[in-house]
């Protein structure tokens, strides 16, 4: 491609995406060699998944061809077992545990909050922790549970064993992994959505933004605080509707129950940053 307006548009667009990813590296003793193998392998996977001819299965040569990647180094990767996408299993438990504890109405107080649940059963209420967890799997010892969200900072037990909940969604203090694990789901996610709209694949995703300059620290932390409730109102919201089987939407020509076909999953993400106005640019 020449050095075109647009192509020069999307080589700092580009740079903007990659300068977090690679301080996440870096931070993670990912270095050049490592990254290049995992871009090449990446894609690769795109070539083979996204860029076929007439829903044909793809030879290596072409996808060398349209990739720049050596032909005996495609062949190799083709051959590698693909990776999960999905969250790990416990972390997608947690999350899900959470998400009821503060959405359901049984496991609510008078005002609507997430309750302190007495830590066991067989205080003789059926509010209580172990019966959250057993609501959610039968599989999973709620002891286990508790002692790894313990670790994480995500609840706390008082001097009444009560089990409570320190934040409004599974988002551990600690716990690396599980960090990266959102990491990847919610980033990923959210450049997937990017990239269909860039490229006019289908009808566009819902991706918005609002964006201001030269406010103050004060001005700054007042609408970092709304920006959150506002966020965690629409985010339970959702989860609400999505538990529903059909969802109620209030839109008459919405309720059209379960459309056959395979199952489909979803993220709805809502996030805040900030930085100084004077900030250098990333741009090369």
């Amino acid at each position: 491609m020449s050095d075109s307006p647009l192509r020069k548009v999307l080589i700092s667009a580009l740079h903007k995406v990659l300068a977090p990813l690679v301080r996440v590296m870096l931070a993670h003793e990912i270095t050049l060699p490592t990254a290049i193998e995992l871009l090449k392998r990446v894609f690769v996977e795109v070539a083979e998944r996204d860029f076929r001819l007439d829903d044909k299965a793809s030879t290596d040569s072409r996808i060398s061809l349209i990739t720049g990647v050596h032909r005996k180094d495609v062949k190799r990767l083709r051959e590698l077992p693909k990776e999960d996408a999905n969250l790990p299993p416990q972390v997608s438990r947690s999350a899900q545990i959470v998400a009821t504890w503060i959405t359901n109405a049984q496991w609510l107080d008078e005002k609507g909050l997430p309750r302190p649940l007495p830590r066991l059963a067989s205080h003789g209420s059926e509010i209580s922790f172990e019966n959250l967890v057993a609501s959610i799997s039968q599989d999973i010892r709620p002891r286990s549970v508790l002692d790894e969200w313990l670790r994480l900072g995500v609840v706390q037990v008082n001097a009444a064993d009560e089990v409570i909940l320190v934040t409004n969604a599974f988002i551990p203090k600690e716990g690396l992994e599980e960090k990266l694990s959102y990491y990847g789901h919610n980033l990923g996610d959210h450049a997937a959505a990017a990239a269909d709209n860039v490229l006019g694949i289908a009808a566009p995703w819902f991706e918005r933004s609002v964006h201001h300059s030269a406010l103050s620290a004060t001005q700054l932390e007042q609408l970092r605080a709304h920006a959150a409730d506002l966020g965690m109102q629409l985010l339970t919201k959702l989860h609400t509707l999505a538990e529903q089987s059909p969802p109620d939407l209030s839109e008459p020509d919405s309720k059209q129950g379960n459309v056959p076909g395979p199952a489909k999953r979803f993220t709805c993400g809502v996030y805040f940053y900030s930085a100084d106005s004077d900030e250098s640019s990333t741009e090369p």
